[in-house]
């Protein structure tokens, strides 16, 4: 085993970003850390920062999350060092994305932001992927920051009706 804690938590985050095809929020490292009661919040936030600063892993960040995946250089770090996180702590990694996949997926397929334009107006940004495939995208212009966040705290829940609506209306004859 190894000696230093904050070693063995990033390997074992490492070790959860390769083992998925889509990004891990800041929330979901979270719950699985705390949940199975590995370290606390702000050691995690440490691990994340130092593997983030190394190169390891890279993070997206909008109003509401930051988004986490692998670069290839942890991918190889992992390749390096991986045999040093327990089978206990692989198997609770490994049926925790087993039982929570869906779930963990369809929560960072959808994304939403808003920003400030040169304008003076606001941007919202709303985006539903797939993997890293974007399978719906578009930026909408309105005219106030209220605005802004009620449309992209919306996107979420009305994501899959306007791309139903999208794909229906565009194949049509």
């Amino acid at each position: 085993m190894l000696s230093d804690p904050i070693t063995l938590y990033k390997l074992m985050i490492l070790y959860m970003l390769d083992h998925v095809n889509f990004p891990l929020t800041n929330s979901q490292l979270t719950d699985f850390f705390l949940d199975h009661e590995y370290t606390t919040y702000f050691t995690l936030q440490q691990a994340l920062n130092e593997l983030k600063e190394a190169g390891l892993i890279r993070m997206e960040s909008t109003h509401n999350s930051s988004r986490y995946e692998i670069t290839k250089e942890g991918d190889d770090t992992l390749s390096f060092f991986g045999n040093n996180i327990s089978p206990a702590i692989i198997e609770d990694i490994d049926s925790y994305l087993k039982e929570n996949k869906f779930r963990l997926r369809n929560e960072v397929g959808v994304i939403s932001d808003f920003y400030k334009s040169t304008n003076q107006d606001y941007i919202v940004h709303c985006e539903v992927r797939e993997g890293k495939s974007v399978l719906i995208g578009f930026d909408l212009s309105v005219p106030d920051k209220d605005q802004a966040e009620t449309m992209a705290s919306h996107w979420k829940e009305r994501s899959q009706d306007i791309y139903a609506y999208v794909m229906k209306t565009l194949m049509k004859g």
